[in-house]
């Protein structure tokens, strides 16, 4: 017990360490846009790429003058809200069917197959069908984002629960616990981790894949954006595109990991 509060605590990062890899962090930001600077003042490659003051001063501009219809502060809640709703239905679908496969061999034998097949298929070779489907509504979109998030959770929810400590289940029978008991107290507990690293990953696919939904087939958002500018061959309003992709997908991944220490502190604290 004292070796693992002794390893938890060597794990637990000191106020001094998280402001030093801030510190880090902004000065290799900061040396970037440096260079990225005195290459565009310097070099040719001005002619083709604006400089980093530009495309900032473009990027505040933005939430003041509209790109199109809308300034990028709508454009974010537009990309936002299609994420959330693709994102939150392939969490529920793709927990039920992993914790299914898992638990049940029958549910194994007839989804699993299907879903091997499936599931390496890239998420963008699925937009021309999407279009076809659903024509130039939001379910396009939707299903774009669903499909990436869903194959992600579901095999992690899969392995999670194929994961669980056999003797565990065996001693819970033997105390005479019901299959639902079982399932609840000793099965997802024990798959959680695995649940949650799967939730992680698949909100960052998500969110790629919005964007690339957004360019193939949308009347606003980030995509959006950034293939008009292409349209237009207005750089900085590419790059000021990208700058919102960056920071949202940060934000999330950042969020999630939060998320994810909080659920699963017991397993962090008990490894």
């Amino acid at each position: 017990m004292r070796k693992h509060k002794a390893d938890s605590l060597k794990r637990r990062k000191t106020p001094r360490q998280i402001i030093e890899e801030i510190a880090v962090g902004a000065l290799g930001i900061l040396s970037f846009l440096v260079i990225w600077h005195l290459s565009v003042v310097l070099t040719p490659i001005g002619e083709l790429m604006p400089s980093p003051l530009t495309v900032i001063a473009y990027y505040v501009r933005s939430f003041v003058v509209p790109i199109g219809a809308f300034t990028m502060e709508q454009h974010l809640i537009f990309s936002f809200t299609r994420v959330m709703i693709g994102y939150g239905a392939a969490v529920i679908l793709g927990i039920l069917c992993g914790v299914g496969m898992g638990v049940s061999k029958l549910f194994e034998a007839i989804f699993k197959p299907l879903f091997e097949l499936m599931r390496p298929i890239p998420t963008l070779a699925w937009i021309p069908l999407a279009i076809l489907w659903f024509g130039a509504s939001e379910m396009a979109i939707y299903f774009i984002i669903f499909y990436g998030a869903f194959t992600t959770v579901t095999i992690n929810a899969y392995a999670g629960v194929r994961r669980a400590d056999p003797v565990l289940i065996g001693a819970a029978k033997m105390l005479g616990a019901k299959n639902n008991q079982i399932l609840w107290k000793v099965i997802l507990p024990s798959a959680l981790p695995s649940i949650a690293a799967g939730m992680q990953v698949a909100l960052s696919i998500g969110w790629m894949g919005v964007v690339a939904a957004e360019m193939v087939r949308s009347r606003a958002g980030l995509g959006w954006i950034v293939i008009m500018g292409q349209e237009s061959a207005n750089m900085t309003q590419i790059l000021g595109g990208m700058i919102s992709i960056a920071l949202i997908g940060l934000t999330l991944a950042t969020l999630m990991r939060l998320a994810e220490r909080k659920l699963c502190a017991w397993n962090t604290r008990s490894t």
